[in-house]
Order: C-alpha cells, then structure tokens, then sequence
C-alpha cells in the first residue's frame, strides 16, 4: 500500500530538488534512538510502503524512522548529511502509514560544517530553521521555510518520539560550478548540478528526475518510461538546467530499454527568463532546436557532438522521444554562461 505524495506540489517545491536524496549522496549519520526502525529508512526516495504481518526481532517492520516509546525527560532526534551544499525553501514531513506511533511534533536545526562525525558536529553552533510545527497521523506536511544561508548538516528533532516515514528537504545546491575554471565542462541538467525535471506529457513507468541521477540506472524502473503510445504525436519532457550554459555535446543512454527504447530523440533548448513551470509547456513547442531527430539503439549510451547546434546560452530543455518508450539518462555537458 502506498500513499502518494501531494498531486500539485507548491511553487517552491516544485522549482527545486531534495538535498536530501541518498543518490546524491545524502545520508543519516546518527540517531538518539532507531529500535523499531533504521533512520536511515526515512531518506529512502521512493514512497513508503506499508506490509501486512512484516515484523522482525524489535516488533512491527515499518518503512520510515521510528523510536522506541520513550519514559524519560526530552526528546529524540537525529543527524542528516545533506546530498550537497545548498540553500533550503522546505521540508516534507512524511507520516506515511504511521497512525498510533507518528511523531506528534518536528524542529528541524541546521549547520554548514566540514565534518560528519557527530561528536563534531554536536559542538557547532546550530541554526533552528523550521521551529517546532505539530505532526498528524499518515499523511504529507509541507512546510515552507525563509533561509538564504546554504546548509550541509541537518539535525532533526521529533517529540518526544515515534515514527517519520520520509524526509524531503526541498532546496538548491550551491557552490557547484568554478567561476575560476570557466572551460571545464558540467552535465548541467545533472540533479546533482541543480537540474530539475519541470514537466511532462507522461511519465507512467518511470519518472523524470531518473534521467537526472547519477551514474547509469541499474535498471528499467531507474529510467523515464512512458506507457505505449496508440495515438498520433509523441512524448516529451521540460527539464531546467541547474545554470544556464553553453551546451558542448548531450549523451543519451538506453541503458536496460530494449524492447522499449525510442525509435529516435530531439533536443529543443532556450534560455528562459520569467514565466512559470506550467507556461514553458506551451512555450517549448516552438523552441529552436539544439539536437535534430536522432536514431537510437537498444541499452546503449549515444553521444552526441557535431550534432548538436550552436543556440548559444540555455537554461532549459524539451528532450523529444518517437514515438513513446524509454531512456535511464540524459547528459547535457557544457560550459557555464559567462
């Protein structure tokens, strides 16, 4: 059983991605307490799910963070190592399936260090930047947060115990691209970069923001799919790049796709200033075209240079499939906007 995530995220949800996503390197470093569930579990980027008669040596398995009912003074939290550097817009906090054993409340303090041992990190002088906020059985709380500093460390405090299924911090990395080295090369739509999907006409086997994530997918379910096309047109996604730039050369890979990969892809690319995510979808039908029609291959990585058009400064991109199927990753190297 699964419980979805909110259908239409808040604008500043939607405009940034989750710092706190283990493929990019996050991770729980420490718990006051995980008797009845790893902390770890609460970083997992798919939704949680909830099995029927699942217990193991400490009692109900449950998909998420959990402690043990606490009978002393205070109240358990936990450190968490964002995946990058970044400012933070918000959090979810996610109850998902925790009904008589949700955590009541939640603060969440964070810290910019060079460390992730807990002893160290215990001494730094933290910053509260979502006070504490009440919890509600099994369900999405999403909460907005005003901070322009960027953050590394999070310290989460639940009260006085109990359980959170899922963390997601909703931010922007910083810090990640060299005004000192202005030739190197970046995968600018990589998530780990800043790049975000921002919209698509269906994403019904795989989302989007797979074709972002680093390294190649280990299989189908860690690409972008769509369902089979019966009608006339084809798919297409919206991703921002996470800066504008020059773009070089794009890679495709069909990695794990082969009864199922594209017949052929496109790149169309502009450098977009104002507007918001829902007005780009119409937009990008008439953006000029950076990569034409290429044919592809069964679980193979294509790249492409020469191809690739010199449109100048872009910010974002509508990669086109034909007519439906699946890719595990897009790259799109290139250098920094002067």
């Amino acid at each position: 059983m699964l419980i979805a995530p909110p259908a239409e995220l808040p604008d500043w949800a939607r405009r940034t991605i989750n710092l706190a996503d283990p493929r990019l390197g996050a991770r729980a470093l420490h718990a006051s307490d995980d008797f009845f569930a790893e902390v770890g579990r609460m970083l997992d980027p798919g939704p949680a799910v909830f099995i029927p008669g699942k217990y193991d040596d400490n009692g109900k398995w449950m998909d998420g963070w959990e402690t043990r009912r606490k009978r002393t003074a205070g109240h358990d939290w936990c450190l968490v190592k964002l995946g990058r550097r970044g400012t933070i817009r918000g959090f979810d906090v996610d109850t998902s399936h925790f009904t008589g054993n949700y955590a009541p409340a939640v603060s969440i303090d964070a810290v910019a260090a060079d460390t992730d041992d807990p002893q160290a990190l215990a001494g730094l002088a933290w910053t509260c930047i979502l006070p504490s906020v009440s919890l509600s059985a099994s369900a999405h709380h999403l909460f907005e947060i005003d901070s322009a500093e960027a953050w590394t460390h999070l310290r989460v405090n639940i009260y006085p115990d109990g359980g959170v299924a899922r963390l997601r911090v909703y931010g922007q990395p910083v810090g990640v691209f060299d005004p000192a080295d202005p030739d190197r090369l970046y995968d600018l739509a990589a998530l780990e970069n800043g790049g975000r999907p921002v919209a698509w006409n269906d994403a019904h086997y795989g989302a989007v923001s797979n074709l972002l994530l680093p390294g190649r997918g280990a299989n189908m379910g860690e690409g972008w799919e769509t369902r089979r096309r019966r009608e006339p047109g084809n798919d297409w996604c919206i991703v921002a790049l996470g800066t504008a730039g020059l773009i070089d050369h794009v890679e495709v890979d069909t990695a794990h796709f082969k009864g199922n990969y594209p017949d052929r892809c496109s790149i169309q690319a502009a450098l977009v200033e104002g507007g918001t995510d829902q007005s780009l979808v119409t937009q990008s039908m008439f953006w000029p075209v950076l990569l034409p029609e290429q044919p592809l291959t069964a679980d193979a990585m294509h790249m492409f240079a020469a191809q690739v058009a010199a449109l100048g400064p872009v910010s974002h991109v509508r990669i086109n499939i034909f007519p439906d199927g699946g890719l595990s990753r897009v790259r799109l190297w290139g250098k920094v906007r002067p």
